[in-house]
């Protein structure tokens, strides 16, 4: 089947000038799975490549993207796409990366595998929590201003800023004097657990965790930060997909804190803020269901 060349001759120029690969003649099949950005996989001649397209205003987007591939790939712990090329035509920012084929995680090994480099990952660890510079979690901005304390850092850069939007698109009725008074309590779980400062992937779903044909770990789509390992975690089984011998050879490598079903609640009501923020009420009621649940429990 034939198919088409680059979209314009512009974004085939802006390409050649920032990669120095000549797209004029390239072919591309667009790839599904992406909520956020176009996705397109490049043939020109003999190579392939993988390119991601939006609107020239989210270009910030792919710069953050690029600062968070490579802190992952510094860390070597797992296989991260390398960035070729990034910028913008008048009309279209781009992110062209190298081409992987990759599979999802399907078995034991693979989860082995996988947690191995993820505890690798998370032993990378500094001084502060957060990140030199913000970045962006799904199309959402994600504040990574530099602290001291995880529990002052996840209440202010993480739920208040989603709280804050959730109210701004009509949802405080519904989330409002449960969501105060919980944020009040937050404190009070870390009295006894001080987690390092982590590097994170920071949006570790399945859809971001893959396989390379040699069987080795990729992640991909990061929203870096330096936080609490929980964190990666607690997203890795909001929506599953990754097999059991990950969470046991993890727990196994590293034992995870007392605590951590509670924190994992917390930590994932971030996610399903930002859900609701990008999406919409569908995730309105899993939100109010979480906020109700930990309400209650640091209540007591």
């Amino acid at each position: 089947m034939e198919h088409p060349a680059i979209p314009s001759p512009a974004l085939a120029q802006a390409l050649k000038t920032a990669s120095g690969i000549d797209f004029s003649r390239a072919d591309l099949r667009a790839i599904g799975g992406g909520c956020i950005h176009r996705a397109l996989e490049v043939r020109a001649g003999s190579e392939r490549y993988f390119l991601k397209l939006n609107d020239a205003a989210t270009l910030p987007m792919f710069e953050a993207e690029v600062d968070g591939l490579t802190a992952l790939s510094a860390c070597d712990a797992f296989r991260v796409p390398r960035p070729l090329a990034f910028g913008a035509t008048e009309n279209e920012a781009f992110l062209l990366l190298e081409h992987i084929e990759m599979r999802p995680l399907a078995d034991a090994t693979d989860g082995q595998r996988f947690a191995e480099a993820l505890v690798a990952l998370h032993r990378d660890s500094d001084e502060h929590f957060g990140w030199p510079r913000d970045n962006f979690i799904g199309a959402n901005p994600q504040s990574n201003a530099q602290e001291d304390g995880w529990a002052h850092f996840f209440m202010n850069h993480r739920l208040t800023p989603q709280l804050k939007m959730a109210r701004a698109k009509g949802y405080a009725g519904a989330i409002g004097r449960e969501a105060d008074h919980l944020l009040e309590r937050i404190p009070a779980l870390f009295l006894d657990y001080r987690p390092r400062p982590s590097l994170l992937h920071g949006d570790l779903w399945n859809g971001n965790a893959a396989m390379d044909a040699q069987g080795r770990p990729v992640i991909f789509d990061p929203a870096v930060y330096r936080g609490d390992r929980d964190a990666d975690l607690a997203m890795s089984e909001l929506f599953g997909g990754f097999p059991s011998a990950f969470y046991a050879t993890y727990r196994t490598a590293w034992p995870l804190a007392d605590g951590y079903e509670q924190r994992k609640t917390l930590y994932n009501l971030y996610h399903v803020l930002n859900h609701l923020n990008l999406f919409g009420r569908g995730y309105l009621g899993q939100a109010e269901r979480m906020i109700r649940a930990l309400y209650f429990e640091l209540r007591r």
